[in-house]
């Protein structure tokens, strides 16, 4: 498997009556082998964004990677997964048996559920205090961590419920969280792993036409 850019994102095509999926813009249809030209505006190229991106990169946002390797390069989709949430400068705040960990590398492809909006000023001057404070306290400690019921995510959204309640907004539990913000993404990223593997092995990937699904678009903002 000849591995590509995972920071490139991918090129789509329409041709043959079916999505053709690429690293780069073909001049030659993989399928029949014709030119293309690209003379009408549904025959142009489409780019094809990454869902991963460098957790550093991300200011308060809620991370998600596989605990060993990563998504594009050893993920079989069954593997362990860890979370974590940034501070304002992509500090990787993370809890694991160990206790609670501030990484500055290791999270260069996540899956990001942004936490704060831009706009949010009173929020982002507290955030990296609050998660600080937070972390320091003695229910993070190593011995109380427990792989089911007291692990990373519980860390996060505990967390996240925290900084609800201080805003005096309505905390979430787990399956809302995830169904509402982690799951669009995590198909979505699913969706474009299967078609980067494909790629790798054989240069190219196909696929009829998909009928139009109105919920393209990943999770919202957690409005916190």
């Amino acid at each position: 498997m000849q591995p590509l850019d995972p920071e490139r994102g991918l090129i789509k095509i329409s041709h043959c009556n079916r999505d053709i999926f690429a690293s780069f813009v073909p001049q030659f249809c993989p399928l029949c082998g014709q030119s293309l030209a690209y003379r009408r505006l549904e025959e142009a190229p489409v780019s094809i964004p990454s869902p991963f991106v460098n957790g550093h990169r991300e200011r308060c946002s809620f991370l998600l990677k596989p605990t060993a390797g990563t998504f594009l390069r050893g993920y079989d989709g069954n593997s362990d997964l860890h979370v974590g949430v940034t501070n304002t400068n992509g500090l990787v705040y993370n809890y694991n048996e160990t206790g609670v960990h501030k990484a500055e590398y290791g999270w260069e492809e996540c899956v990001s559920v942004p936490l704060v909006q831009p706009d949010m000023y009173d929020l982002l001057s507290q955030w990296d205090l609050y998660l600080k404070q937070f972390s320091a306290a003695d229910i993070w400690l190593p011995h109380r961590y427990e792989e089911h019921h007291h692990n990373c995510y519980t860390y996060a959204l505990t967390f996240i419920n925290c900084v609800l309640n201080a805003q005096k907004k309505q905390q979430m539990n787990k399956s809302e969280f995830t169904e509402r913000f982690v799951i669009p993404r995590t198909r979505k990223a699913s969706k474009y792993i299967t078609i980067y593997k494909e790629i790798c092995k054989s240069g190219f990937y196909a696929v009829d036409h998909p009928e139009q699904d109105s919920q393209t678009s990943p999770g919202s903002h957690v409005t916190l």
